[in-house]
């Protein structure tokens, strides 16, 4: 008769049950060998303010730690019945897979606008191995030895490659190393570029033909420190113009972090650069606050042009800035200029002018004259801070 072995049965699963689903009041507590978590401990840090996590882990994790701190509150370890007062799920990061084109029975790759001429066979293709859906042809040919003496039918001297949205995994070839990236944009421009592809809380595709744009972003706040190469940076007072475009900008980002709005941010904070570019700033008390402002988003680069301009401590002690309300008021705005309805052109008033003065200007411009034909207006209408609408 065959002997069976005997293996004792593993009774001890709390580590990977309980403990995984419980660690959260082991953090309010870590070095206490006695319980779990002191009374005196777990009233003061109470459950967790938010938890962010995938919508799987939510389903699959979360239920576990719901149940385990309900079974704790009852016993008198943890003393609220919720763990969690809110919770953000963040949504998935889709694959761009890439495609290329294969004519049956040859070892012969047709690009993707010269494919219906031919019967092909659309195979999944390395994305590390392809630019903006451009093929490089010589890390094509190392990819796979089947490849190595591959044919390339072009288009304008480049291999385009089809593509399409998948869910990220090895067998479409779509995994994105990270650290690829990092190493030739710089982590700041991974980092902010994963915030600017959308909302937090929605699935979106992750797509290389839009990563150039932030990381020219970058180089253009580089850019607002340094001219030829050596810092550029005045102490000059700040114009209107500059701390309009700044405060502007701070109130945006303070409202959207509290929000998890961050790809509102981003682009909150590449306009903003715009203007100030355009504006030739390089007061240091703007780019100082501007700083501040950007460094949760792109936290290396921040640091750098912080010491740069003279800081000792790092741009993380720093205190966040307060935008001023004040100067974000409207000195001036532009009135579009109609007659009988139709818009003519632009006119700007400033803030205080009066209806009678409005008017009074709008009638004596030399463009009304054309459309005024010598006829006296029947009516003026004003919509303040909009429209003059002068009817004949």
């Amino acid at each position: 008769m065959r002997e069976t072995k005997k293996y004792p049965l593993e009774l001890s699963t709390m580590p990977g049950f309980a403990g995984s689903s419980a660690y959260y009041l082991r953090y309010e507590d870590p070095h206490n060998n006695n319980v779990l978590v002191s009374k005196e401990k777990n009233e003061y840090w109470r459950n967790v303010d938010l938890y962010i996590g995938g919508t799987e882990h939510a389903t699959g994790h979360l239920i576990y730690s719901r149940f385990w701190n309900k079974f704790l509150f009852d016993l008198g370890v943890s003393c609220e019945q919720e763990p969690f007062k809110k919770l953000v799920n963040q949504g998935m990061i889709q694959g761009r897979s890439n495609f290329v084109y294969r004519i049956v029975n040859t070892n012969k790759f047709v690009s993707l606008n010269l494919k219906d001429e031919y019967e092909v066979t659309p195979i999944h293709v390395d994305v590390n191995i392809v630019s903006n859906d451009v093929l490089d042809l010589e890390k094509f040919k190392a990819w796979r030895p089947e490849f190595a003496n591959a044919e390339f039918i072009l288009e304008d001297g480049k291999y385009i490659c089809g593509w399409t949205i998948e869910k990220m995994g090895k067998r479409y070839h779509n995994v994105v190393n990270p650290d690829d990236i990092a190493e030739k944009y710089g982590a700041d421009t991974l980092r902010m570029y994963e915030m600017f592809l959308g909302p937090l809380e929605q699935s979106k595709p992750w797509d290389m033909n839009g990563i150039d744009g932030v990381h020219r972003f970058l180089r253009k706040l580089w850019n607002l420190f340094y001219k030829d190469g050596k810092l550029s940076v005045s102490d000059t007072e700040p114009t209107k113009e500059e701390l309009k475009s700044l405060h502007k900008l701070l109130k945006k980002v303070t409202f959207d972090i509290e929000n998890f709005s961050f790809n509102t941010s981003v682009s909150a904070a590449m306009i903003c650069v715009n203007e100030l570019t355009q504006l030739k700033c390089n007061n240091r008390t703007v780019l100082h606050d501007l700083l501040i402002c950007l460094s949760p988003f792109a936290p290396h680069i921040t640091e750098e042009l912080w010491h740069a301009i003279g800081n000792k401590e790092s741009i993380f002690n720093a205190k966040w800035v307060i935008y001023n309300e004040e100067y974000l008021k409207e000195d001036t705005f532009p009135y579009s200029i109609s007659f009988n309805g139709k818009s003519r052109y632009i006119l700007e008033f400033s803030a205080d002018a009066t209806n009678e003065e409005i008017e009074k200007t709008v009638l004596a411009h030399p463009h009304s004259e054309k459309w005024l034909e010598g006829k006296m207006p029947k009516k003026v209408i004003i919509v303040p801070k909009k429209i003059v609408n002068i009817v004949l």
